[in-house]
């Protein structure tokens, strides 16, 4: 099987090198709080170069945030943005069957663009590995679901009281969640500002998502105020994979192309096969597709913004 090109490995290599310094620095800040006389210094890179500095006076003192904590700290930031999804139901009514397809759309399209990114970052990596990396993601996301029997399920059945049908709801949008955390982290691994850019396009989607698993679980009399905070411990696995995947490519540079290929076949997989799906038996296709295409279009539109 081919090799990582000598450039990749090289760029992983020096990543890896960077993160060890970092621990015999001795002042550790905070990202977005720039003090007088202070040099700050985000503690991750764009490519073989760290991110630019931001010097607010004379006098240097470094302020590192560790990656691993960046990773963990915008991870989180994107499973508590979930909360919002109660906002539209507020007003108590039952929200209109297009709005809820409108909202997979939404999030769907948003997925669609994390994928897109990703995917061209990985193809600047080693393509073969990629592409078993995704073929291994669409078969961990279709087995998950085959094996704890939810295959078939539809998110957006308000009317379904069986108690089990509200419990796979929030059992499926805890893996999609997973499978998220892994994009967030390998996204972070590729590089700092690309994977904080990846990690606030998936928190905005956790919104929409929120919606349509907090009009289920409300429909069973669960308040809004419990509906929030289970929106955001359905999440949980989103923070831990992020983490968790963020130090493995750190630790083994190998894993890199495998684990952009496995969050890219999953999320397209769970886009194609279950929320555009659900989308259109609740909205016009054409409608749907508007709201998709122009979800992913900002995504990758923000990457090619950023470089």
């Amino acid at each position: 099987m081919a090799e990582p090109s000598t450039n990749a490995r090289t760029r992983l290599l020096q990543w890896r090198q960077q993160y060890m310094e970092w621990l015999d620095l001795r002042h550790v800040g905070t990202i977005g709080i720039v003090r007088p006389e202070t040099v700050v210094r985000v503690g991750g890179w764009h490519g073989c170069e760290p991110v630019r500095s931001v010097v607010c006076n004379v006098e240097a003192e470094e302020t590192v945030l560790d990656p691993t904590l960046t990773v963990l700290l915008y991870s989180s930031v994107a499973a508590l943005t979930a909360a919002f999804g109660v906002l539209p139901l507020v007003s108590g009514r039952r929200p209109p069957k297009a709005w809820m397809g409108w909202a997979n759309a939404l999030a769907g399209g948003l997925m669609l663009g994390v994928a897109y990114a990703l995917l061209v970052a990985g193809l600047e990596v080693e393509a073969v590995r990629v592409g078993a990396g995704a073929l291994m993601g669409v078969a961990v996301v279709w087995g998950s679901h085959a094996l704890i029997g939810t295959a078939d399920l539809d998110l957006n059945q308000l009317d379904d009281v069986r108690p089990e049908y509200g419990y796979q709801v929030i059992v499926v949008n805890s893996l999609h969640a997973a499978h998220e955390g892994v994009a967030i982290g390998i996204a972070m691994a590729v590089s700092l500002p690309f994977g904080i850019l990846m990690a606030l396009s998936l928190a905005v989607h956790n919104i929409p998502e929120a919606t349509v698993m907090s009009a289920v679980v409300t429909r069973r009399g669960v308040s809004l105020r419990s509906a929030a905070v289970l929106a955001v411990a359905t999440n949980a696995l989103q923070v831990l994979l992020a983490v968790v995947t963020f130090s493995i490519a750190l630790a083994a540079p190998a894993f890199l192309p495998w684990a952009i290929g496995f969050a890219v076949g999953a999320l397209i997989y769970l886009v194609l096969v279950e929320l555009l799906p659900e989308s259109y038996r609740e909205a016009g296709h054409t409608s749907i597709a508007l709201v998709t295409i122009a979800a992913m279009g900002v995504v990758v539109l923000l990457r090619a913004r950023a470089g």
